[in-house]
């Protein structure tokens, strides 16, 4: 058989209000969701917080970074352009003194070609030789004569080798002076014996031609 089913007893007193139940359980679901809310808004903006706050960072360091890469370009930069202007000046200091040793070359060997034709032009004027015989003598030099080869030398080896020119000619000079001092006297004795011969060969022809006799006390 079916139970009966009956209706349950309300107790006596005050009314329950169930509106007020369901508006009381609403307005606590509201504030636990507007908490949610709120805590979910401030993780957010803490978050991007936290994002802004990396951002400035990743941007200080990029700042940071080019301000170092800016800063070492343009030492590197100076560096180069220091070694470039050495190097300049280097080559400049070497085209400079190049040229200075070309022009004390030149007026070295200028000088010695002075030289040597003031001393070549006071020799000839001294001998008093024929041209035929002065140019003779010259293809005689011009074919001893040997080349400098003075292009490599600096200045201090080019006086060295001036001096040692100088040296050489001096010493040829001394030469044909004792040379010439030894012709004359070979000459003045030669001279001296050809007068004794011809005084004998007069003495010795009288003698033949008057015969033996004392004169003062001796045979002539």
């Amino acid at each position: 058989p079916k139970p009966k089913l009956t209706a349950p007893k309300i107790p006596d007193g005050e009314k329950v209000d169930f509106d007020d139940i369901q508006k009381k359980r609403q307005n606590k679901d509201l504030i636990e969701l507007q908490s949610l809310i709120d805590n979910h808004f401030e993780a957010r903006k803490k978050e991007e917080e936290d994002i802004i706050a990396l951002k400035d960072r990743i941007e200080k360091r990029r700042t940071e970074r080019a301000d170092q890469q800016r800063i070492r370009a343009e030492k590197e930069k100076e560096r180069q352009t220091r070694i470039a202007e050495e190097k300049i000046r280097r080559e400049e200091m070497d085209a400079q003194r190049r040229m200075d040793d070309d022009m004390k070359k030149k007026k070295a060997l200028s000088s010695m070609g002075a030289s040597y034709s003031s001393y070549l032009a006071k020799a000839d004027q001294k001998r008093g030789k024929k041209q035929t015989a002065r140019e003779m003598k010259k293809k005689i030099l011009s074919d001893r004569r040997k080349p400098l080869n003075v292009d490599h030398m600096n200045e201090d080896k080019l006086r060295e080798k001036a001096k040692e020119m100088w040296d050489w000619l001096y010493g040829l000079e001394s030469e044909k002076f004792e040379m010439s001092e030894k012709l004359k006297r070979q000459k003045y004795e030669i001279t001296t014996l050809r007068n004794r011969i011809d005084q004998l060969q007069k003495h010795s022809k009288k003698g033949a031609a008057g015969g033996k006799g004392k004169v003062g006390g001796r045979w002539k």
